[in-house]
């Protein structure tokens, strides 16, 4: 697109929104996403989005995608986000449109990985801590090298500690051995609580990915791995790299491990059989 047309669309965009008008780009390196259907189709992806200094994301949305953001959800850092909220650099600004049947609040997704663990959130990073089911297993090892590639160093818990507001925190183990944990446990109430399209069995040995109205796609069982985010009570939100087993939280290790790769735009993620199912199931 040529200049003179972009600060021409931008002109509109800011008589619109009230934002300001900058003559040089605000320094640090924000990506904009614009999906719909849960990040199953792909509107926009720009790693240099047009903005001002003192932009939301609203007008971010507004600026480059030309849409209101009525009607869609945004995460910032992977985490749920008002529209209001203000730009910040290093920002990873995610708009979803999706049908909210099932779940009125999605609290964090794992498709902007190694968000928001690398530059943390509203501009401030946060110690980051495995919370381990099985201390000092493979398992949580593997997840803690994981996060070291990316620049993270994190700090290893057992399931079950103290948790503090200022912590994000990364569950490993299986199901059976992380479901003490309250946030975790709320995947066993499905969507409406937790806001993952998924609804864990209580003795972790299966789970149901569940379509977009929140109703049964699939039933998982042994050997199925499982990556996600929620939160509860105000706290920071929690990820979970598990599985209904041995296999399966190896399984789940392995995809987290794979970062982006496979991560990239997912709200969550179930693995069976080796493939990747992406949660809600959209797709039959």
């Amino acid at each position: 697109m040529r200049t003179a047309t972009k600060m021409a669309l931008a002109l509109v965009a800011c008589a619109a929104t009230g934002c300001s008008l900058q003559t040089a780009r605000p320094a640090g390196d924000v990506t904009l996403t614009v999906t719909r259907d849960f990040g199953s189709r792909p509107v926009l992806d720009q790693p240099d989005p047009e903005r001002a200094a003192d932009d939301t994301v609203a007008q971010l949305l507004s600026s480059n995608a030309h849409a209101s953001p009525r009607g869609w959800s945004v995460f910032v850092n992977g985490v749920a986000s008002s529209p209001g909220a203000r730009v910040r650099s290093d920002d990873h600004v995610w708009w979803d449109r999706h049908d909210q049947t099932a779940a009125t609040r999605i609290p964090a997704v794992v498709g902007a990985y190694p968000e928001p663990f690398r530059h943390g959130l509203d501009g401030r990073r946060l110690p980051v801590r495995i919370d381990c089911g099985d201390p000092g297993s493979a398992a949580c090892r593997a997840v803690g090298d994981a996060l070291g590639r990316t620049g993270v160093v994190a700090g290893e818990n057992p399931i079950g500690g103290s948790v503090g507001p200022e912590v994000l925190r990364v569950a490993v183990g299986e199901w059976r051995t992380l479901r003490s944990d309250t946030a975790v446990r709320s995947l066993e109430r499905g969507p409406a609580v937790s806001g993952v399209y998924t609804r864990v069995s209580g003795d972790g040995r299966s789970l149901a990915a569940l379509d977009p109205r929140g109703r049964v796609a699939r039933r998982l069982g042994a050997g199925t791995g499982l990556i996600a985010a929620t939160d509860f009570e105000g706290q920071q939100p929690v990820w979970i790299v598990s599985g209904t087993d041995a296999r399966g939280l190896d399984a789940a290790v392995r995809a987290f491990a794979a970062g982006q790769s496979v991560l990239a735009g997912k709200f969550a993620l179930a693995i069976s059989a080796d493939r990747a199912i992406e949660l809600p199931v959209t797709r039959r």
